[in-house]
């Protein structure tokens, strides 16, 4: 069997990683955790496909936030809209496992006024982009099989589908089908023009309109 040439991966850094409409910050409940719980107000289906939430009040979401902010795996990281400078949204980095070249995005939780945004987008290419740069092989996507909408997000972003592993958890007391998607090395080049094309500002009308869908860029960039 012939060897691969490759050297492990790097670990993600606690570091911002920056865009254009939002940048990433190490969580610090101290400096996100009020912008953050104001923009859980009313959105309490937001939580259905995650292990916690929603929360009873500020304390408890707080004492969450505490509880996750120090871990290395999961790595979480607050999203900052740069339009209005407020965190509203949460995604990490998981399932670390640089000896094989192996990241998952993953617990991501984004605030109504976040979702199906120029910047939810931005966000997820961001991290892609830094899980390649750091030398991995395969990033994945994970989601309770129920969970359409972030079915058709994996899709959307260029994740192939690889299977359901049924019975795979019990979350709030309800089994959880788990759907698995990812993105290898070799297919990241392509998806990574169609990302940088979408976002691109030509690609925006005057009122924040796309003008041609993701999907739509990646057949042209790659042929699938």
């Amino acid at each position: 069997m012939r060897r691969l040439d490759w050297r492990r991966a790097q670990s993600p850094a606690r570091a911002p990683l920056a865009g254009v409409t939002v940048r990433l910050e190490p969580l610090d409940p101290s400096q996100h955790g009020d912008e953050l719980f104001a923009e859980t107000a009313g959105a309490d289906s937001t939580w259905d496909y995650l292990a916690y939430g929603p929360f009873a009040g500020r304390d408890e979401f707080m004492s969450w936030l505490e509880e996750r902010a120090p871990l290395d795996d999961p790595l979480t990281f607050a999203i900052i809209d740069l339009a209005s400078g407020t965190a509203r949204g949460l995604a990490s980095f998981m399932r670390i496992d640089p000896a094989n070249g192996v990241i998952e995005i993953g617990h991501i939780w984004l605030s109504p006024g976040l979702q199906k945004t120029r910047q939810a987008t931005e966000a997820i290419y961001i991290m892609s982009r830094y899980a390649f740069e750091l030398g991995n092989r395969r990033l994945e996507w994970k989601c309770d099989a129920l969970n359409a909408a972030s079915r058709r997000a994996a899709e959307r972003f260029g994740f192939v589908f690889e299977g359901v592993f049924r019975q795979h958890m019990v979350i709030k007391d309800r089994n959880r089908d788990t759907a698995w998607y990812s993105i290898t090395d070799a297919e990241w080049p392509p998806r990574r023009a169609a990302f940088e094309a979408w976002l691109s500002p030509e690609n925006f009308d005057a009122a924040g309109r796309q003008k041609r869908a993701l999907a739509e860029l990646r057949v042209v960039s790659a042929g699938t």
